[in-house]
């Protein structure tokens, strides 16, 4: 993976996150369709932490071959 790729995919759920913020209901966020805008969000976030990890990993595997 690229760094353009990350970067991509790190917007892309940036605005998943956008998004389903202005679908929570902010006075009953834990019923009906606000539950699952917080999955949303969540998951959203989750994915931004793995292409964090998975590029540190790329660029630390990069630099040990390298050496």
């Amino acid at each position: 993976m690229n760094k353009t790729l990350a970067i991509i995919l790190v917007v892309c759920a940036v605005a998943l996150i956008a998004y389903n913020v202005t679908l929570i209901d902010f006075s009953n966020p834990f019923e009906g369709n606000s539950i699952v805008a917080i999955i949303g969000v969540m998951a959203s976030l989750c994915a931004i932490v793995l292409i964090l990890i998975f590029y540190t990993s790329k660029k630390i595997q990069k630099n040990m071959e390298e050496d």
